[in-house]
């Protein structure tokens, strides 16, 4: 299941696809915009920094802003940041697989199987599933 804490992340970097890469967007700004409370999203975007997919300028005119273009950012990047792998076990899972420690033999396990599956069907939606694709189309600006 989904955190809260990646709930919030793909919000806030969904806002942020919109806004553009080009300025960056206040933190308190953000947090208006996705409907996320600023203590939280203050943790959650230090951590997608660290990962590369935002980053920060200090100052005045600072704040956060997409790491990477829109469309090199996908679900899956997001949710394995925010919650780890999205396998259901350890014995599937592509990022931190390990052996289940009550495995007789991996190779006939229909637990497995079914798990594999799953994680495979999982992975195919939320990978090509990225911020330009689900971010609403960007809104011009007027001139003054």
């Amino acid at each position: 299941m989904l955190s809260q804490k990646g709930r919030y992340a793909l919000h806030a970097l969904l806002v942020l696809a919109e806004h553009g890469r080009e300025q960056p967007m206040m933190i308190a700004d953000i947090a208006e915009r996705a409907r996320v409370p600023r203590k939280f999203l203050e943790q959650i975007l230090l951590d997608l920094k660290r990962r590369g997919i935002v980053r920060s300028l200090r100052g005045r005119q600072g704040g956060y802003m997409l790491g990477r273009e829109p469309k090199d950012i996908s679900f899956a990047d997001v949710i394995r940041q925010t919650d780890g792998p999205l396998a259901l076990s350890p014995c599937v899972s592509a990022t931190a697989y390990h052996r289940c420690a009550d495995c007789v033999d991996e190779a006939t396990c229909a637990i497995r199987k079914v798990l594999l599956a799953a994680r495979d069907a999982t992975a195919a939606v939320l990978e090509t599933s990225n911020l330009a694709s689900a971010a609403p189309p960007r809104r011009k600006k007027r001139a003054a």
